[in-house]
């Protein structure tokens, strides 16, 4: 990253303390993006953004509480810098007080960077991603019974972070994503199916080809043709681990420090406590090389490290950042993510459960009757009470094999039960943001007629 950016970052800190904050943070974005998209082989749209955005929060107090305001501008010039640098200084002089709000404390902010390798360095042309994405659907198109396409996508960003504190912090990192991504239609009238799927990576050379892509989408789609309905039952449900890992995030989000310290997450007394299963692990690690939300320090400036959330089944952290820690009385785990117009916030950056050690189908092998579900619907699960209820598609289980399509269920549950019944397998693959291998839940509830 150009000097450039970390002198505009220091100057709003600097500015800032002159203008009359006691404590500041500033962020800068700086990112290019290019989308290329096509449809029954015709080009629909190539797109290209830039953007570079500046975020300013200043504080006003001291240790025992500090009143804050935020700004945000795309103008970067000296002259708007020092409008917005005014602004926020009187804004913040009208807030109220945050006991809780503070910066960092020094001795957690990163000082020499890991190496992620987060960032390829080879923009793709235009010309390459339209072969991606022509070649992605070409497959699709090519799967017996495919009638239409809903159409396919390859992309590619680039991304500059950069982050100034007042209390010494001054770092960037680069990164890049490429994707691919094909979405078809099978069957006719009221008979139709769609599915997808694509695939997202720092690195070209990490990308599932394109061809791979379309005709997974293609065979996904297909075998959801002539779905049945299913009978109400109470049964095992299987959660393929592309679904298993919305569970994951429902999880994350009961640990959010932000939600415990208000007390409305339904694990908010639940600490040390059995959550899952005695088999099962659950992690966060930000500095996985190459992992799609890894990151060598946290929008506070706070370099993460691997955390363990569950530990054979009992939970033993919550998701932090600064402010959500101090209101808890704890120390942040170097979760926090922000936009350019808003204070920092816990979330999670590479979460993943531990692989079981049995395969899908040793999984499903004993289930006389069961349900494995592909595809979730609706936002059906409440995070006071765990109370789980979305919309489902997928497939029967008879006799320990996917037997026939079923669309058009509801499947219920809590997930206090559902975590302390659940099964893993040992497909898990570090994919996405998010990764969970497939899961057997026992004793939910499937809706139907």
């Amino acid at each position: 990253m150009s000097d450039k950016i970390l002198d505009i970052l220091s100057q709003a800190i600097e500015k800032s303390i002159q203008s009359g904050a006691n404590a500041a943070d500033a962020i800068i974005y700086d990112s290019a993006d290019v989308t290329v998209a096509q449809r029954l082989g015709k080009p629909e749209h190539i797109e290209r953004a830039e953007s570079k955005a500046l975020g300013l929060r200043v504080m006003i107090g001291n240790k025992d509480g500090y009143s804050q305001a935020v700004v945000s501008s795309t103008d970067i010039s000296s002259k708007a810098m020092d409008e917005m640098v005014q602004r926020a200084v009187d804004m913040a002089k009208i807030s109220p007080v945050d006991a809780h709000a503070s910066l960092a404390p020094k001795t957690l902010l990163a000082k020499k960077l890991l190496d992620l390798d987060l960032y390829d360095g080879k923009e793709p042309s235009v010309e390459q991603l339209k072969d991606w994405a022509a070649e992605a659907e070409s497959a699709a198109m090519e799967v017996k019974g495919i009638t239409n396409s809903e159409g396919s996508e390859a992309s590619y960003s680039a991304h500059k972070v950069a982050l100034a504190t007042s209390n010494g912090f001054l770092q960037s990192y680069r990164s890049s994503n490429f994707s691919i991504s094909a979405s078809v239609v099978a069957g006719e009238d009221q008979g139709k199916e769609t599915d997808y799927d694509y695939s997202i990576a720092h690195h070209a050379e990490d990308l599932k080809s394109a061809t791979l892509i379309g005709r997974t989408a293609g065979e996904r789609t297909i075998r959801k043709l002539n779905p049945k309905k299913a009978k109400t039952a109470q049964v095992p449900i299987v959660f393929e681990s592309r679904v298993a890992r919305s569970l994951l995030r429902s999880f994350a989000s009961a640990i959010n420090g932000s939600s415990v310290a208000k007390g409305t997450s339904f694990l908010a007394n639940k600490m040390d406590a059995q959550i899952f299963a005695n088999s099962i692990n659950v992690y966060d690690d930000p500095l996985i090389k190459r992992g799609i939300a890894s990151e060598p320090f946290d929008d506070e400036g706070v370099r993460g490290k691997k955390l363990q959330l569950i530990a054979n089944g009992h939970l033993r952290s919550w998701i932090l950042d600064v402010r959500s820690a101090n209101k808890l009385g704890l120390q942040t785990t170097g979760h926090a993510a922000r936009g350019t117009s808003s204070i920092p916030h816990p979330s999670p950056s590479n979460l993943y459960m531990q692989a079981g050690s049995v395969s899908v189908k040793e999984l499903i092998g004993d289930i006389k009757s069961g349900f494995f579900v592909t595809d979730t619907f609706g936002m059906g699960v409440n995070g006071v009470t765990g109370d789980y209820s979305q919309g489902a598609a997928g497939f029967w289980i008879e006799k320990g094999e996917i037997s026939y399509a079923v669309s058009e269920v509801t499947i219920a549950g809590n997930l206090l039960h559902m975590f302390k019944n659940m099964t893993p397998a040992d497909d898990l693959e570090f994919v996405y943001g998010t990764n969970c291998p497939t899961l057997r839940i026992e004793g939910m509830t499937v809706a139907g007629v």
